[in-house]
């Protein structure tokens, strides 16, 4: 099973990359996050965004599996393949969910708000699509499950479960009127729902890889969002690195083959947290313009700032990365100077290339080194050998520095500018 995850705070382009390596594959699963994720695909004239649905859908001869590690929520789920409908997608065949994945429920969205509201100025900058409460509930042991949707009890699981939440949100005096309201939608979704494949996932996953079948593990969000290693507090819930995959479709790590990470030409995050490398200049506001820097699930404009190698390294590390693959390289098409964050210089004047403990707290100074720009557009290049020198030299430097050999390198967001070195 090779695994494909993001190597910043989310955004690098997953979807894509998922997209174009499927036909490689003959199974896609999802084995983390929730309808937070926003994999945007674009391809024949066509651009979909994907929440919970693994990225290999398009593909007529993949399977696709959502995993036990995925917050799922049913009214986005549903939604989500309505709006499919129209490219005649076999859903019966070829969707297939874990029974042991998490349920969204409508209160775990009020909890969200609640909890964001109550943070006033510290509040981390949730997506407020009750990912956080769902995990908690999940570690807390009280979840419902999408086994449970199947049980004759279910109603009676469901109103245990929202008692104990609206207890919570008294305590926040948090209005609740639309609660009704969005438990008619979720009721209705999850009649639906039952209609779906709901297996035994971890079962599928080993049974096909022992048969000798090809597996893709996608992951969502990015490596510095996971909730160990991740700018904490400011990250998801899950664990978005490669260990994610092991625990998130029940595969061994002796399963694991290739480490597929993928990273910006230069580097965005959205909501709130550390980010040594942001611009709140025009050169920022220009990047944001040009790159179309804005959330595709909540519209949110994405922070921007200039490649971070130190932070990359870090990924690459605790992730055991293979291969490396660079995405939205044409961004960069108009700056005539490229900067790249080598070191982070501390309040005492030392510098470090390394991301410790105490970056969550300590205000660094990116060291830079400035390199050319390419400065032109790169809309008609289809192969690496006609990149511009200086692009050329941006991606030698890359790899030089991270170690890792540069494999891929995107010059737009359709899936035939994809350029594979």
């Amino acid at each position: 099973m090779d695994v494909l995850l993001g190597l910043q705070w989310g955004d690098e382009g997953k979807g894509k990359v998922v997209d174009v390596l499927a036909p490689q594959y003959d199974v896609v699963a999802r084995f983390q996050g929730g309808p937070n994720a926003g994999h945007t695909l674009e391809f024949d004239g066509i651009k979909h965004v994907l929440h919970q649905i693994p990225s290999g859908i398009f593909r007529e001869n993949i399977l696709n599996i959502i995993g036990n590690g995925v917050v799922l929520d049913p009214v986005v789920l549903r939604k989500e393949i309505e709006g499919l409908h129209k490219f005649n997608i076999a859903f019966k065949k070829n969707l297939f969910i874990s029974k042991k994945a998490t349920i969204i429920i409508p209160t775990h969205k009020l909890l969200d708000a609640a909890y964001e509201k109550s943070k006033g100025d510290k509040k981390i900058g949730s997506t407020l699509k009750g990912i956080g409460p769902t995990y908690q509930d999940k570690i807390g042991r009280v979840a419902l499950r999408v086994g449970d949707i199947l049980a004759p009890d279910f109603e009676e699981k469901y109103n245990t479960l929202v008692e104990k939440h609206k207890t919570i949100l008294s305590f926040y005096d948090f209005d609740i009127s639309q609660l009704a309201e969005l438990e008619k939608t979720f009721f209705d979704a999850v009649a639906f729902f039952r209609t779906l494949n709901l297996v035994d996932s971890e079962y599928e996953v080993n049974d096909y890889l022992a048969s000798g079948k090809k597996v893709l593990a996608e992951g969502a969000q990015g490596s510095l969002l996971d909730i160990d290693f991740g700018s904490y507090p400011f990250v998801t819930s899950s664990s978005t690195m490669v260990a994610g995959a092991c625990t998130g479709l029940g595969v061994s790590p002796s399963k694991i083959g290739d480490v597929f990470g993928i990273f910006k030409a230069y580097c965005t995050r959205v909501g709130s947290g550390p980010f040594p490398t942001e611009l709140h200049d025009a050169t920022g506001e220009a990047m944001r313009k040009e790159g179309n820097e804005f959330g595709s699930t909540t519209g949110r404009p994405r922070r921007c700032g200039w490649i971070d190698l130190p932070a990359l390294k870090y990924s690459i590390m605790i992730n055991g990365v293979t291969q490396l693959f660079m995405m939205k390289a044409d961004v960069l098409n108009i700056f005539e100077e490229i900067k790249i964050c080598t070191h982070y210089e501390l309040p005492d004047g030392s510098k470090v290339d390394r991301l410790t403990y105490e970056l969550n707290d300590d205000e660094v100074k990116p060291v830079y080194k400035t390199v050319p720009g390419w400065f032109t557009s790169l809309a008609e290049v289809n192969e690496y050998e006609k990149f511009p020198k200086e692009l050329r030299d941006y991606v030698d430097f890359l790899e030089k520095e991270l170690g890792v050999p540069i494999k891929m390198v995107s010059v737009g967001p359709d899936r035939k500018q994809t350029i594979l070195r």
